[in-house]
């Protein structure tokens, strides 16, 4: 019976012991190694004194330590925070004092950052770290690990205990703690294994941050079955490619931005890449030039998933990407696919009326992959659940068919002359051009207007300002239309590979210094 994701690691060290679990790098990891080292891990952490429900947390790239740090959770009950590495020192320092962690592994690499946090984190109580030598005041992850019992720790969590504690991205405000549980977690593995259609002979590469949901989840779905999980520790686009050819890779994860560079990597076409049925995409839908081009590479495997941290989600399959199909096959690819099973949708108003189809409002999820809450915050929680739905703070619609099609984050809709505007629409005409590679739309204040859409853009070749505005009037309403272009060697993302809006408004989002032409 799987009721934990403990109970994942278990079954696998049973069935499957000598069985890939884990690649990375140069190591090569059975399910029972890592069940049996997490297991030493989980006690080394119970000797401490921390106990089922207490917090624990780390601080690093994809590692093999970072995997076992969480089955360690996995198994004891204890809850994971992560950190992102990506963040600066103060904003570590909010996650670390709102989730109060007793224990902080970090890699080594980061232990000037951890050096200058950990003077004011009095609740954290012993530091480990691993990938180096571990300075005079933290204990060297080996060693700790070795002190534990090999029997491992006497707890274990509950279906509805907290597994994971992962912070939003935090683009409004302070980032929320998203409290995940064992049940929610092992549905979602479910959900993962099903859309992907996983078996045990699959074998997955992940390189996406694993202190994200993204990575996690695909993995969990990946173990849920008892397939291989070939890990990398960033992204590079050559390794990528080399090892999808080396190592038989069956199933990749990317997000659209990390498909064109890989897609660029020179030798590529001569590269054998048969092996691979499933390319997952997320983030944002696949332009239709990238599209085309990995589909005369590597064949139909394209498939799309939609969710969020807090749980829900969409998927847009490998048959439903047509891009030389009718005009409806190629509407749907902006799309982002339909409800994946045990997944109900609805659009709504402000006061939470079901709208009709085709009628933007926010997006509904009513899902038993949900979140538990946010951590230390309940209006946030009342706010986002309500009824058994939660409210994504995504604007979109759907069609008469069931395709979800996002337009707009509702603290990202410009409103010009009274008008709203969905900066998505905006984002999907100016893609439409050839020249561009990727785009963004923000709204800019107007002393006129309110506001006026400024985009900023990536482009493949030199083109005009001038050209793209007049491009997208023949896509969208001339109200809609750019008034403004910025041009930019790449946009500032999310580590969940989102588009950073908070950053280009502070970067792009100057008033415009007159009122403009909104013919």
């Amino acid at each position: 019976m799987i009721d934990t994701l403990g109970d994942i690691l278990r079954n696998n060290a049973y069935k499957f012991p000598d069985e890939l679990a884990w690649v990375i790098g140069e190591d090569r990891i059975s399910f029972r190694q890592h069940h049996d080292r997490a297991q030493q891990l989980a006690s080394a952490v119970y000797n401490l004194g921390v106990r089922r429900q207490d917090r624990i947390s780390v601080l690093s790239q994809n590692t093999r330590e970072f995997m076992e740090i969480y089955s360690a959770g996995e198994l004891a009950g204890y809850i994971v925070t992560t950190v992102n590495f990506r963040l600066a020192p103060p904003e570590m320092a909010y996650i670390l004092k709102d989730s109060t962690p007793r224990v902080l592994f970090f890699e080594g690499r980061y232990t000037e950052t951890v050096e200058q946090l950990r003077h004011d984190q009095p609740h954290i109580e012993t530091y480990v770290c691993f990938g180096a030598e571990a300075p005079d005041w933290a204990l060297s992850y080996e060693d700790f690990l070795a002190s534990g019992d090999p029997s491992g720790a006497p707890s274990r969590p509950m279906p509805d205990d907290i597994m994971h504690l992962i912070y939003t991205s935090g683009t409004t405000g302070r980032p929320k703690g998203v409290m995940r549980t064992h049940r929610a977690e092992i549905n979602v593995a479910q959900l993962m294994a099903t859309e992907l259609g996983v078996i045990v002979s699959d074998r997955m590469q992940l390189m996406m941050p694993v202190f994200h949901v993204g990575s996690r989840f695909l993995q969990l779905g990946a173990h849920l079955r008892g397939a291989t999980v070939v890990f990398h520790y960033d992204f590079k686009p050559e390794e990528v490619v080399a090892t999808i050819e080396r190592e038989r890779i069956t199933m990749t994860h990317l997000a659209p931005t990390m498909v064109q560079a890989v897609l660029s990597v020179p030798g590529i076409e001569t590269t054998d890449l048969s092996s691979l049925h499933t390319l997952c995409y997320s983030a944002a839908p696949m332009p239709g030039p990238v599209l085309r081009r990995g589909l005369e590479l590597l064949g139909p495997v394209f498939l799309q998933l939609y969710g969020m941290t807090e749980g829900g989600g969409t998927t847009l399959h490998k048959r439903q990407h047509k891009p030389d199909g009718t005009a409806q096959d190629l509407k749907r690819l902006t799309s982002i696919g339909q409800a994946a099973p045990n997944v109900d949708i609805r659009i709504a108003d402000d006061e939470g009326n079901e709208l009709p189809v085709n009628q933007p409002g926010e997006i509904l999820t009513r899902t038993t992959t949900h979140m538990a809450g946010y951590w230390n915050n309940s209006p946030a929680t009342i706010a986002a659940l309500r009824d058994g739905w939660y409210r994504t703070g995504d604007l979109g619609y759907l069609d008469e068919e069931g395709f979800l099609y996002l337009v707009d984050r509702k603290k990202d809709m410009i409103i010009s002359g009274g008008e709203n505007i969905y900066s998505r629409e905006v984002e999907e005409a100016l893609a439409s051009h050839p020249a561009v590679l990727d785009a963004a739309v923000i709204g800019v204040k107007d002393e006129y207007w309110g506001e006026t859409v400024r985009a900023v853009v990536v482009a493949s070749e030199a083109v005009e300002e001038a050209e793209l505005i007049a491009h997208c009037k023949t896509q969208i309403a001339s109200y809609k239309k750019p008034k403004s272009i910025i041009f930019v060697d790449e946009l500032p993302r999310l580590p969940s590979g989102k588009i950073n809006k908070t950053i280009l408004r502070e970067v792009h989002g100057a008033p415009a210094p007159k009122a403009s032409d909104n013919a």
